[in-house]
């Protein structure tokens, strides 16, 4: 900064000054009763707003999976509750130490209370491989990061008003197009990020009170704080900053050199304080809005936000946070970078001027005029002087003149310029370094002032933008979740599915009521287990159109047989993935489904050989809880005869569906022994057949749908039959005897 422009007129500021503060002083007096009670109620505002938070944590502890540590990070949140009603995943990430992966499983425990979900639906390791193998095709079809976390906040649930949200949403996404202009400016979509940590040196807030000091401090932490006594010590830091900002009253009136602003209002005002605030936050997250205004643009989704304007406004962000498109800005700062080149190029053009000028000039001295000089001990600088003088001058001019061209200097600047070289001849020539500071000075001191003020006025034009700017880039990001679903509809051709019925005892959320297309009330014997027409299980590797569409129903308990590598557990998981996506809320890979609204499903995997004593026994309990509390339930399971003996198996899963029939619960126990467990079971037990027709080339040729009370022939009595056929064998005929 400049000094003090004449001692008079510094001395007449000084003493205005310190008149101004005596009677600030006494204003001050009458004026503490005022400023304690205005503490006295930040105080308070403090500790209500302290108590306000406590309370605020309390509540989040009640979210399933949040503890205290959690709740109070939660906390910090401007709106927790809005991003937890919501499945904000983005939002909830934001507090200290939650990842996104956190925030989801947050985001889950939320829906759980909101809809009284005493979890557990998938109740076996295989039920939840199932959900996540379905759960991770529909987060391969997101674009972005969000997307697929936010999808994790869609899981299988037995409430009927969780079921019913999602489907509500889940019925407009798949109506949406999967645009792939849309899907590529989703690419650039991603969650806002805060302006981060902005520091501004050439301004400062200045105060007498050490009280409001903290106050500064806390409210605007990206500028100094200084504690001054009086208007003299705001002069000292004018001297010293571009900007300083009185925040005290008192200093009402005061004359001082310099950017000297008295702003009272300034801890109440930030963002007109520090527009690099609001600046920073556009500025860090400028490509993210702009792929966002792309997407709203290409899906033509409906927004509040000026797009236009934010595009405008986002133009004149650099990325990091200078302000753009200003050509005086540009200028002065090219000049602030260019100055110490540009000031020895100008010495040079002044120094090669002047040589060309010595060479070209024949300089005749005489000797008493040399002895003159020689005594009086001239130099060359004399020489140059008496002899070169006009030379001179015109090297300086043109150094003079480069310097302004090259820095494209504006009347005021040009001023200090010239002086950089001196008009007394000199060889060689060389700046004035006080001069070059001095514009130096000058220079920035006019770029962080214009800078300053294009900030304030951008991040006046921007401030109300900022909330519609984050609904924006949250729309955008839901419209992923959307599309992703949509995409899985179309790949799998799901259709939404038809809820009938009810899971007996379980206690419904009032969080919505019972839509007339989806639930019904009434429940017959009809509305039990479930139905699919044209299922394609979604988890097999094959593409789409070489999958044979499956039929399958049950209502109660079934025993399902077929020839090996004939597909029961294809239909197993065909039947795991629809009913697992229809509790989801989602649409399922069917041309049509009906199902009971399941209160739990049990998915028991293959085993792999016999079990010892104690697994077997674990198994057994297992079972013996669902037969006893399974009510509601779908039990799924895949050859459970290898648990044991053959002998043995046949009777314990006879005893086992006999208590699941009776319990009301839904079962389908894929076995080679469904003969065997049929003659062992107390009633007529229903046995269904995915039956091979034949064997071609070696191959068998299998109709995939289950027949409805057929026990399927296995593949040896296939193998046996064809042997029967191509040879009149007794020995074949003996065979086949044996499997009547």
């Amino acid at each position: 900064m400049s000094e003090r422009r004449g001692t008079a007129n510094g001395d007449a500021v000084s003493l205005r000054a310190n008149e101004s503060v005596g009677e600030g002083k006494a204003r001050q007096k009458g004026s503490a009763f005022k400023r304690s009670s205005t503490l006295a109620m930040t105080a308070r505002a403090g500790v209500f707003s302290r108590f306000d938070g406590i309370r605020r944590s309390m509540e989040l502890e009640t979210i399933p999976g949040v503890g205290e540590k959690t709740a109070r990070s939660l906390a910090t949140l401007e709106e927790p509750e809005r991003a937890l009603k919501s499945g904000d995943v983005a939002a909830l990430a934001k507090a200290p130490g939650i990842t996104q992966g956190r925030a989801a499983r947050i985001a889950r425990g939320a829906i759980r209370r909101k809809h009284d979900d005493p979890g557990g639906f998938l109740a076996t390791e295989r039920a939840r491989e199932v959900y996540r193998e379905v759960l991770s095709l529909c987060q391969e079809r997101t674009v972005t990061e969000y997307g697929a976390q936010r999808l994790e906040t869609i899981y299988p649930s037995p409430c009927q008003s969780r079921i019913e949200e999602v489907q509500t949403f889940a019925r407009e996404a798949i109506e949406r197009d999967p645009d792939p202009a849309v899907l590529e400016a989703l690419e650039g979509v991603e969650p806002l990020k805060r302006g981060g940590d902005v520091q501004v040196r050439e301004r400062c807030l200045a105060t007498t009170d050490a009280e409001r000091y903290t106050a500064a401090r806390e409210a605007i932490p990206e500028l100094s704080v200084e504690v001054v006594e009086d208007a003299q010590g705001l002069a000292e830091l004018a001297r010293g900053y571009s900007t300083v900002i009185a925040i005290d009253e008192t200093f009402a009136g005061v004359a001082v050199d310099g950017d000297v602003q008295v702003r009272p209002d300034a801890l109440e005002n930030p963002a007109e304080i520090v527009p690099e605030r609001s600046v920073a936050f556009f500025a860090r997250n400028r490509d993210s809005l702009r792929a966002a205004i792309a997407v709203h643009r290409n899906a033509d989704l409906e927004t509040d936000c000026d797009l236009a304007a934010l595009e405008a406004g986002l133009a004149r962000v650099n990325d990091d946070g200078t302000v753009a498109g200003d050509d005086e800005l540009d200028r002065l700062a090219t000049a602030v970078d260019d100055l110490e080149v540009s000031v020895g190029a100008a010495e040079s053009v002044a120094n090669d001027h002047l040589r060309q000028a010595i060479r070209e000039q024949d300089v005749t001295i005489e000797g008493a005029d040399l002895l003159s000089l020689v005594e009086q001990g001239a130099g060359v600088d004399s020489l140059l002087s008496r002899e070169l003088a006009d030379e001179y001058a015109q090297a300086v001019a043109a150094a003079r003149e480069h310097l302004i061209d090259a820095l494209d200097l504006d009347a005021g600047e040009a001023e200090i310029a010239r002086r950089t070289f001196g008009d007394e001849p000199t060889f060689p020539v060389e700046r004035d370094e006080d001069t070059v500071s001095r514009l130096r000075e000058e220079l920035t001191a006019t770029r962080e002032r214009r800078e300053a003020r294009l900030k304030r006025e951008l991040a006046a034009d921007l401030a109300d933008q900022r909330g519609a700017a984050a609904d924006l880039v949250r729309n955008a990001l839901e419209l992923d979740v959307e599309l992703a679903i949509a995409r899985f509809a179309r790949d799998f051709e799901c259709t939404m599915p038809e809820f009938v019925g009810g899971s007996a005892g379980l206690a419904e959320s009032t969080g919505s009521a019972a839509s007339t297309d989806s639930v019904n009330s009434n429940e017959s014997a009809d509305d039990r287990g479930f139905e699919i027409k044209g299922g394609r299980s979604p988890l097999l590797s094959e593409p789409l159109e070489a999958i044979e569409p499956v039929d399958y129903g049950v209502s109660g308990v079934a025993l399902l047989s077929g020839v090996n590598s004939g597909g029961k557990t294809s239909t197993l998981d065909l039947v795991a993935s629809v009913v697992v996506l229809a509790h989801m809320g989602l649409p399922v890979p069917a041309d049509r489904v009906r199902l009971e609204r399941f209160e739990s499903m049990h998915y028991h995997a293959k085993t792999q050989g016999t079990l010892d004593a104690g697994a077997f026994e674990s198994t057994v309990r297992q079972f013996a809880d669902i037969a006893g509390d399974g009510a509601g339930s779908l039990v799924l399971v895949d050859e459970l005869e290898s648990i044991t003996e053959p002998g043995a198996s046949a009777k314990i899963i006879a005893g086992i569906l006999e208590a699941l029939s009776e319990n009301g619960a839904t079962a389908v126990f894929v076995s080679h022994l469904a003969g065997e467990i049929r003659e062992m079971a107390a009633y007529d037990m229903a046995v269904d057949g995915i039956e091979a027709v034949g064997l071609v080339d070696g191959e068998l040729e299998v109709n995939r749908s289950p027949i409805k009370d057929h026990l399927a022939r296995s593949t040896p009595e296939l193998i046996v039959e064809k042997l029967a056929d191509e040879r009149e064998a007794v020995f074949y005929d003996r065979l086949l005897e044996k499997f009547e």
